[in-house]
């Protein structure tokens, strides 16, 4: 059986022979969209990418020939147009309608699926009727401006500036700029906005002043029944003043989240600020004319402008990119400062990360021994997961406290230390193409061999304190710990036998999420001065003395984000085994550190016999358990600096390429410092 295929669609000539000749049976569908639409369907392109111009040649030359046909679709379009309110449009679409992210985005997607249908004496139901494809504004503006403007003429529309009264074009574009001038003023009074710029503190807002000289403007219209103003319009310029100094006012605001913080409350507040200032600036040029020539050119700005606005007011992507930019930004700016203590730079520093690396790794071989005692405990899967995150967490945080290093917590801190050298790479103008990432490239280095040796401290270390911890209990209390586990130990960190892989990948993920909880807490705690308000406790004061609050404060900025880090990735790592079984899947997690401290506790409870095959995939595992906690928690983390920045991924070619030509130049600098360097600097000191 053979499908057919699409029915072919009709030429603008059918299209007018059927329905515009002398039976004139588009008067039987005079008040429904069927007809436009199926003519705008008609002209829509099917491969936009491939077409650099639409050509109206063809309509205009049916509408030229034919009388009938022009005065009929004339007749028909303005029968549809007439009188309906379009306002909501210009204030409403595309624009933030609540501070609330997540509201907003549940409602934007349930308007993909059900879109919203605006009552019949709306443009906005006309609209959502024909131009329903959201790449309609793309090919709409790939017509020759001169075609629009003979269709204009052939239709005898009239510009909007014909009259002001209500239902009017011109009524209904004055009454969309006097409801989104009102709304930036009361969203730009709230207590949350007005503390971010301190600045201004003192002085009027600007928001109110554009509020009153917009209202002169708009009484100075209907007054004089002049239905436009002139370019060289006080009021007018003064709007213009008035409108970049808004405009500075929430600048300042974005800047100063670097000092204050930002709430994502707050972010998406000055948003929509930012977002109704632009559509001021696209609407009130339309009330201006110097020529008889500008009202119709600009009648048919506002008719594109409205048909991109209904397009684009479900557009989940760029709500999504706007709304996180400034508040990825701040977490990992956090992030970046706190990673500059993890890469190494002479050998001072370097063989200090291996000694803090040891001390992780000391803890982590402690952490596998408790684990697996945990994992005997008779209880149920909730039960597990509780107490293996707890013994995660406080591992975690130990090792925090104490100033020792999780190698591979390092990647989610450093890519942040990365990125900002990136950034400042390229503002270099005067330097070639090919020298524009060496700074980079050096750095990269850096990190990569203090990873490097932080993973020798982690690995080495944590299986002879593992070996050592089950053999000690072995003599003291004649009990094998591993004895009955072993081959699931070792076995799981083969990467051909279990999926060692793709545990050590979930790893790399809950390595990157406890990087961005770190930055969150920070700015976060930083937005609500919570440090602020610990050192002027009145009660803590009272009881500990000013010194010590203010110590305690102190403390607290210092250390409270890591700690809240470190707690989740305990959680994180000690439940997912639990969630795995709940939800019938076999997830779980890999860390190299404790796949060291398992592959000792393996051997030890296998007393030693095992096969070749099994030791070298499980040393080989261990590895490649590394490479992958390391890649995805490094990818992830570099991929959202670049987004917090706004750095192309295609700039990663050129990284790439600098990373290469550094490492041919210098490729054990990738592993060692350079240690006559680091002597010759001793000396010096």
């Amino acid at each position: 059986m053979k499908f057919k295929k699409n029915k072919a669609r009709i030429t603008i000539t059918e299209f007018f022979a059927i329905n515009f000749d002398e039976k004139n049976l588009w008067e039987y569908k005079a008040q429904d969209t069927d007809l436009l639409a199926e003519l705008v369907n008609i002209i829509r392109p099917r491969n936009l990418k491939t077409i650099l111009s639409i050509d109206l040649g063809e309509l205009l030359k049916e509408l030229k020939e034919n009388e009938q046909y022009r005065i009929g679709l004339a007749k028909y379009l303005k029968g549809l147009l007439k009188n309906k309110k379009f306002s909501k449009i210009l204030t409403d679409a595309g624009i933030l309608t609540d501070a609330d992210f997540i509201f907003e985005v549940k409602k934007r997607l349930f308007a993909k699926l059900i879109p919203d249908q605006p009552e019949k004496d709306t443009l906005e139901y006309l609209l959502n009727q024909v131009f329903y494809v959201k790449t309609d504004p793309v090919w709409i503006a790939k017509i020759p401006p001169q075609q629009i403007e003979q269709l204009f003429e052939l239709l005898t529309f009239s510009p909007i500036y014909t009259t002001t009264k209500n239902g009017s074009p011109l009524a209904e574009l004055l009454f969309a700029l006097e409801v989104i001038i009102h709304r930036i003023a009361g969203r730009a009074l709230e207590t949350e906005v007005i503390q971010m710029v301190p600045e201004y503190e003192n002085l009027e807002s600007p928001f109110l002043a554009y509020q009153k000289e917009f209202a002169l403007i708009a009484e100075k219209l209907l007054e004089e029944r002049r239905n436009f103003i002139t370019p060289d319009d006080l009021g007018y310029k003064q709007l213009i003043i008035l409108h970049r100094q808004c405009t500075d006012y929430v600048k300042t605001a974005f800047k100063n989240s670097e000092k204050y913080g930002i709430s994502l409350r707050v972010n998406q507040s000055l948003l929509r600020i930012r977002q109704q200032l632009e559509r001021l600036n696209t609407l009130l040029p339309l009330l201006i004319i110097n020529s008889p020539e500008e009202a119709k050119k600009n009648t048919i700005t506002l008719a594109k402008d409205l048909i991109a606005y209904n397009c684009d007011k479900n557009n989940v992507r760029k709500l999504i990119n706007e709304s996180t930019e400034l508040i990825s930004y701040e977490v990992t700016q956090h992030t970046a400062r706190t990673g500059e203590h993890y890469i190494t730079r002479d050998r001072k520093e370097y063989f200090k990360m291996f000694w803090t690396a040891s001390g992780g790794g000391f803890i982590v071989a402690i952490l596998c021994i408790i684990k697996v005692f945990l994992s005997k405990m008779d209880t149920s899967a909730f039960g597990h997961a509780f107490f293996y995150s707890l013994n995660y967490s406080l591992g975690f945080i130990a090792i925090y406290v104490l100033g020792f290093t999780l190698a591979t917590k390092q990647p989610a801190m450093t890519a942040s230390a990365l990125v900002s050298a990136l950034e400042a790479d390229k503002k270099k103008t005067n330097v070639p193409d090919g020298e524009k990432h060496k700074t980079f490239a050096e750095l990269f280095a850096r990190v990569f061999r203090s990873q490097f040796i932080a993973f020798v401290g982690n690995v080495v270390v944590a299986f002879p304190v593992a070996l050592l911890g089950i053999w000690l209990i072995d003599i003291t209390f004649d009990y094998n710990l591993a004895l009955t586990k072993w081959y699931h130990l070792i076995r799981d960190l083969s990467p051909i036998h279990s999926l060692a892989i793709v545990h050590a990948a979930i790893a790399g993920v809950f390595l990157f999420l406890s990087g961005i909880i770190a930055g969150a807490v920070a700015n976060r705690d930083k937005h609500q001065h919570i440090y602020y308000r610990i050192q002027e406790h009145p009660l803590l004061k009272l009881s500990l003395g000013r010194v010590r609050t203010k110590k305690l404060a102190e403390l607290y900025e210092k250390k409270w984000a890591g700690i809240m880090s470190n707690l989740w990735f305990g959680v994180f790592m000690g439940s997912t085994a639990s969630i795995g079984i709940f939800l019938g899947l076999d997830i779980d997690i890999r860390h190299i550190t404790f796949a060291s401290g398992n592959l000792a506790l393996g051997l030890y409870g296998a007393n030693w016999n095992v096969s070749e095959s099994m030791l070298f995939w499980g040393i080989f595992g261990v590895g490649i358990i590394g490479l992958v906690n390391f890649s995805v928690s490094f990818g992830l983390s570099t991929a959202l600096a670049f987004r917090s920045r706004n750095i192309p991924l295609s700039e990663m070619r050129l990284i790439a390429r600098s990373i290469w030509k550094h490492f041919k130049r210098k490729p054990m600098s990738f592993f060692f410092p350079n240690f006559r360097q680091s002597s010759r600097s001793l000396k010096n000191n």
